[in-house]
């Protein structure tokens, strides 16, 4: 029988709701039993993708992020959404060190962060449409 959970949140735009989130999906995955480096890796991922949404999507304003999280076997896909600005370039955004916001000292590392501690991100996005990241990453390892 396929193991299969999900859960689906959403906040304000808010940075006190990045700590929320991280806690969320800690708290959700722990049936996985993952190991404290992978649960540190997806709670960084899950941070920088919850910034991100915060400050480069609604900028000042307050809007809703979308956070949602689906097991699968041993299998995580953690997804971040939001309805704000959204990304002109992806490609350039995923660049290191290439920020938006260099007067608030943003490192331009959030989309490396994301892929250094995921498997898999994706990111989709449209000028005025908002953003979708998706991550995954497998939790344990099959040939231990």
């Amino acid at each position: 029988m396929e193991k299969r959970n999900e859960m689906r949140v959403e906040f304000d735009s808010r940075s006190v709701n990045e700590g929320f989130a991280r806690v969320a999906v800690a708290a959700f995955i722990a049936e996985l039993n993952p190991t404290m480096d992978e649960l540190a890796d997806v709670k960084t991922a899950v941070s920088e993708a919850v910034t991100n949404a915060i400050i480069h999507g609604y900028e000042e304003e307050i809007g809703k992020v979308r956070l949602s999280c689906t097991i699968e076997e041993d299998r995580i896909e953690i997804v971040v959404e939001d309805t704000g600005r959204g990304i002109a370039d992806v490609e350039q955004a995923k660049i290191p060190f290439f920020t938006t916001k260099p007067e608030l000292e943003r490192s331009g590392m959030g989309f490396a962060f994301m892929e250094a501690f995921m498997d898999e991100v994706e990111v989709e996005s449209a000028p005025g449409k908002g953003t979708t990241v998706k991550m995954r990453k497998q939790i344990g390892r099959k040939d231990d």
